[in-house]
């Protein structure tokens, strides 16, 4: 079996070749179509110029070509880079100029955006545009511009030589400390995660997946290789409303789910119908904490579907999951490691954290990531040798340490505590915000809600709520405090309640904290 990332379209193919590969909208593609583009996609690349491990950025919607694009790269030898479709030009611009980007496949309307910060990115050699015709094209100095079909009109494809080592993909961070980070990813980590991934969810051929969460976020694009791993169909959807969703899965009677808790919160408070209900085999959430409400809500509205929690990073893809029968036992657990993961929670000194004690986790093994493009130093920060290895390996294994502050019970469990650069100091005290939210959930009367540690003149921080109002509530602050005081320790309940219609996000769809304490660094001072 190849461990090359584009060898899992061609395996499926081999298998099946009439299977439908994609659906977008109204369309199907199958596995045969689906490896043809590939083929003529790739030869196009390379009679373009694209050159071992130089990269290709794809800035696009969930379309069919952003697909193609990105597995006919790896198949021309080159490395893909998916840039968010909500990023606007100058955070764009960041990225191309990053890593140095060769070729980028956009539309004209996102080129029109991108072309004054594009004159700054001097690596650039080729635009090739999809959903245009060839009179439509831009004439500018020093770039070619090409359309989608005039890059697939070349000839015999001589795939590039590729081992499992090489680069894959970079994937950017969304950015919490500083400008994004690339992650480098090789073709053995992408394949290696979805192999484990597949194992425990049970995936197969008659699988339907449908793909919600960017492709720039390694859980959206995992969707998609883990279709195709299995010979299964990924259903490509960029929505607008949550019930669109829900309409998606009943109409394309999609089995598998992947989401993370703002998308969660919306979708819980929504009337599933008959036909979603029964079609759909599981659900999972990452990129955050499921809160217990909303978890309890969608398992009473889909008592038919399986509910994996789990958690990953984008430098090691995924690293636990708790299996759906122990969610009534330890609904608060992110569960134990991954098939072929090791996960370990350590004090600073790398030694082994006792049971309950709080540490960060560590994961080693094949999903860890190559560093982060073009930083030593914040690569020497993250990646750095792996607790507990013997003396005598001359070349030590690399490990990633999350900067997640978690615990492990008796039983090997594990527990997310925060993030070290999220949890609160008030009073002495080092507080979860996690814990907060999921008391202030627990009331029903919120959509989202977010505890910050805000800038205090006495306590260091002080705890601030931000929240909105949930479906046809009135958000009332002093009922919230009143049952905050009476289920939270005193250092633990928060000093101000404020509401918002909404919150804001970052580029991968969690609500964005940074910007939120920057809003409200003031809140609390004299």
């Amino acid at each position: 079996m190849s461990d090359l990332l584009h060898d899992l379209i061609f395996s499926a193919t081999a298998s099946d070749p009439g299977k439908t590969a994609l659906i977008h909208k109204k369309a199907r593609y199958s596995y045969a179509q689906l490896a043809a583009a590939l083929s003529h996609t790739a030869a196009g690349l390379l009679e373009r110029g694209l050159l071992p491990n130089e990269r290709v950025a794809v800035y696009l919607p969930k379309l069919p070509e952003a697909v193609t694009a990105f597995f006919a790269t790896t198949l021309a030898g080159g490395v893909f880079v998916p840039v968010n479709p909500l990023l606007k030009a100058p955070q764009v611009g960041y990225i191309l100029r990053d890593c140095n980007v060769r070729l980028l496949v956009t539309s004209k309307d996102r080129y029109q955006q991108l072309k004054e910060t594009l004159e700054g990115c001097h690596d650039l050699h080729t635009i090739v545009l999809v959903n245009c015709e060839p009179d439509q094209l831009p004439e500018e100095e020093d770039v070619n511009f090409l359309t989608w079909s005039q890059l697939q009109e070349s000839g015999n494809l001589t795939p590039a030589q590729r081992i499992d080592a090489d680069m894959a993909a970079i994937l950017y961070t969304s950015g919490s400390t500083g400008k994004p980070k690339g992650v480098v990813l090789s073709h053995k980590n992408m394949v290696a995660g979805v192999r484990s991934v597949a194992q425990y969810l049970n995936n197969h051929a008659d699988d339907k997946l449908l793909a919600v969460l960017p492709f720039s976020f390694d859980y959206g694009f995992s969707q998609l290789s883990t279709a195709f791993h299995v010979g299964a169909t990924a259903v490509l959807m960029d929505y607008l409303l949550p019930r669109d969703v829900v309409k998606t899965i009943a109409r394309e009677q999609v089995t598998g789910l992947a989401g993370v808790p703002p998308l969660w919160n919306q979708l819980a408070q929504l009337e599933w119908p008959a036909e979603a209900v029964e079609s759909l085999r599981y659900m999972t959430n990452s990129g955050g904490a499921m809160p217990r409400t909303t978890l309890q809500q969608l398992r009473n509205a889909l008592p038919k579907s399986k509910f994996f929690l789990m958690y990953g990073l984008t430098e090691a893809f995924r690293s636990t999951y708790l299996p759906p029968h122990e969610i009534d036992q330890r609904p608060d657990s992110i569960g134990k490691a991954i098939p072929n993961a090791h996960i370990m929670v350590v004090r600073e000194d790398g030694s082994p954290c006792a049971p309950g004690e709080p540490g960060e986790l560590v994961h080693r093994g094949s999903l860890v990531a190559m560093g982060y493009w073009n930083d030593l130093e914040k690569t020497s920060e993250r990646f750095k040798p792996a607790p507990g290895q013997d003396k005598g390996l001359p070349l030590p294994e690399t490990a990633v340490w999350s900067g997640d502050s978690v615990k492990m019970d008796e039983d090997g469990y594990l527990y997310f505590v925060g993030r070290k650069d999220d949890m609160i100091k008030t009073s002495g005290y080092r507080v979860s915000p996690t814990e907060i939210e999921e008391v202030i959930y627990a009331t029903r009367q919120v959509g989202e809600v977010v505890a910050l540690g805000i800038p205090h003149p006495t306590l260091g921080q002080g705890i601030l709520v931000i929240a909105t109002p949930g479906k046809g509530n009135e958000l009332d602050a002093e009922a919230i405090s009143t049952h905050c005081k009476k289920e939270l320790p005193n250092f633990m309940v928060p000093l101000a309640i404020e509401k918002r219609d909404s919150l804001p996000r970052n580029p991968n769809g969690k609500i964005d904290r940074k910007q939120l304490v920057a809003e409200y660094q003031d809140r609390f001072a004299e």
